[in-house]
């Protein structure tokens, strides 16, 4: 099978290009080029290309077909309607990497599956992927267009910190200083391992079942944010200093916070993942944090030049100091 992951080189995607790789696959990778020393992928053949040049990667494309194409980088309706254009008639399967923040937020029904509506009011980000969808949707029904939709929900690998401030905040905690939660830490969360992702996607590829559906590909552990900072404290073998900062007053500090948080983090997402074990039955995920926190503290610890970004610094100790005066000092 010959596929094309436009992008391919970033969290969840080189975890996917790994397995498709190791299980046969003849796979592609087109891009830029810039972040393949990151995550190094031998056994890709890459085509490099600004994928917001339609005539670019018209060229790179010539004389080429794939069973099957994944757009790991669409976020706005162009850039589907792009793909639409390239590859109508020439591929068995388009997918589409959406996200689970496009699922209704907040909830009104736990857990989430496939047939929980859209609708996100918080953040443009999730109402774009949304839109990406509709296109597809439309597509299909008036010529057929092949497409699958998956969408991943807060998926990290080794070089991801999942905590307010990531990277920053894991140095901060290793220093033993005071790290942000937003709201109280006891709303519930799903982390999944890039590996475990990997497995759902890959599985989905050259399905025809698949054609006109969605699927979430999520972990089955449910974790609470104290539990997952606790256990990152762990890993690092200090204890936390947790200060918790209601999310709205967070957000004040920063837009692209105010949309990760309030249209995303803020509320507890519990994931049914019945139709993907249905049709990919191998997907079983079984990566625990416990492990994946011991990856990050391994790979940093690795790393001898890494710096907290001060502007992250910053902003923590701002929102931090503004609230304890304003509020009180957070008793943990």
């Amino acid at each position: 099978m010959k596929i094309l992951f436009i992008g391919g080189t970033g969290v969840i995607s080189s975890a996917s290009s790994r397995l498709a790789i190791e299980r046969g696959m003849e796979l592609f990778h087109l891009n830029r080029g810039q972040t393949g020393k990151i995550r190094k992928m031998d056994g890709a053949h890459h085509l490099q290309a600004d994928v917001r040049d339609p005539k670019a990667v018209e060229k790179v494309l010539r004389g080429h077909w794939f069973d099957v194409v994944v757009n790991w980088v669409a976020f706005k309706p162009e850039h589907i309607l792009q793909d639409i254009k390239l590859f109508s008639g020439s591929v068995q399967q388009y997918v589409f990497i959406s996200s689970a923040s496009a699922y209704q937020t907040p909830p009104d029904l736990l857990p989430v599956t496939e047939k929980t509506i859209l609708n996100n009011p918080f953040w443009a980000y999730s109402r774009e992927k949304m839109a990406c969808e509709k296109v597809l949707e439309n597509e299909f029904k008036k010529n057929g267009f092949p497409y699958t939709i998956v969408r991943p929900s807060h998926t990290y690998d080794k070089t991801l910190v999942p905590m307010v401030g990531g990277l920053t905040s894991f140095l901060r905690m290793a220093e033993g200083l005071p790290v942000l939660v937003h709201g109280e830490g006891t709303s519930i969360w799903t982390l999944t391992h890039a590996n475990d992702f990997a497995l759902g996607l890959v599985g989905l590829l050259g399905k025809v079942e698949s054609i006109g559906e969605a699927y979430h590909i999520t972990s089955n552990e449910l974790l609470t944010w104290n539990i997952i900072y606790k256990v990152m404290a762990e890993a690092l073998g200090v204890k936390a200093r947790l200060v918790h900062v209601p999310s709205k007053f967070i957000a004040q500090y920063d837009p692209d916070l105010s949309g990760s948080l309030l249209g995303d983090k803020t509320h507890s997402m519990i994931f049914d993942n019945s139709k993907i074990k249905r049709l990919v039955p191998d997907f079983n995920p079984g990566i625990e944090f416990r492990q994946g926190a011991k990856e990050i503290v391994a790979h940093y610890s690795g790393l001898s030049e890494i710096r907290p970004d001060e502007r992250w610094n910053k902003l923590i100790e701002n929102i931090i100091f503004d609230y304890e005066e304003k509020i009180g000092k957070d008793p943990n």
